[in-house]
């Protein structure tokens, strides 16, 4: 895709933005003005029977690894998601990424690292799985990234220093001149940035996206848990559920937008055979039966 005046390095500036957009963004300047909670319970029973089928011939395969994928799957499909607004304009992303924080070591002390998986329209669920375990491994390592190495140097500053050296950075930011060594593995850079709290045994929370950077959209994950509910006969049934918690810029799109993303969401992780396909294949939901 061809760069004109006005775009970023990562990013094409829409030029086409509907008068309503462009009156929101001055009632809501900054991000977290914009920024909607939204926390769901989803019926993950399928999803963990089909984990449990592939860990027999993939012991790797984790249920993070499935839900980054369906991540993937509905940013491909639901294009308005990959968007970002900086400084009253609006931006669509050219690649999707997933931001999150692994630890060196899983221990409470243990330091953690920030980083960025780039997924491609071609990838499945094994590729994105494989760039995962990728990541891991070299924060595993104690390799840092660009992005480890700004936040560590900086931090020893006297907090009188940081102060302006941080206002210069988002200054940078907004006008896209900060170096590729900074933002390529900050997961304030990324399309969505996610934080699987079931591996803390921990329910899902809400946490406020940040006017740094250009990610419109934080998910946590809460733990999987087995519970008793009704089915559509009325009667009880032991079903696997997982609470998230979302967070997001409603500048980047309308309320219908959003609760029609957040429902492939569930499809797809309702119906996880889809993720042997590619990420840009078209997801088409069938009514339930």
């Amino acid at each position: 895709m061809g760069h004109r005046f006005g775009d970023r390095r990562d990013a094409v500036r829409l030029r086409d933005v509907g008068g309503m957009e462009k009156i929101l963004v001055c009632f809501k300047p900054w991000r977290c003005d914009a920024d909607v909670h939204i926390n769901e319970e989803i019926d993950v029973t399928n999803l963990v029977a089909y984990a449990k089928a592939k860990k027999k011939t993939d012991p790797e395969l984790t249920y993070f690894h499935m839900i980054c994928c369906a991540l993937g799957m509905i940013f491909y499909n639901r294009p308005l998601l990959n968007r970002f607004v900086v400084a009253r304009r609006f931006y669509q992303r050219e690649e999707v990424s997933i931001g999150f924080v692994a630890k060196v070591a899983l221990e409470q002390d243990a330091k953690e690292n920030v980083s960025v998986v780039k997924l491609d329209p071609a990838d499945t669920l094994a590729d994105v799985k494989t760039k995962f375990l990728a990541k891991v491994k070299d924060v595993r390592s104690d390799t840092k990234n660009g992005t480890d190495n700004v936040i560590e140097k900086f931090g020893r500053l006297p907090q009188w220093m940081i102060n302006p050296v941080v206002w210069l950075l988002m200054q940078a930011d907004v006008h896209d001149l900060l170096p590729h060594s900074m933002i390529d593995d900050d997961i304030y850079h990324s399309s969505i940035i996610v934080s699987n709290l079931g591996t803390l045994d921990c329910g899902s929370i809400y946490h406020n996206i940040t006017n740094f950077g250009t990610s419109s959209f934080m998910m946590t994950i809460g733990r999987i848990k087995q519970e008793m509910v009704l089915n559509a006969d009325g009667e009880p049934e032991a079903r696997y559920l997982c609470g998230f918690g979302m967070s997001c810029d409603e500048r980047v799109a309308d309320g219908f937008y959003l609760a029609k993303s957040l429902n492939m969401f569930k499809y797809i992780l309702q119906h996880p055979e889809l993720m042997e396909k590619t990420l840009a294949e078209p997801v088409v939901m069938q009514p339930a039966a």
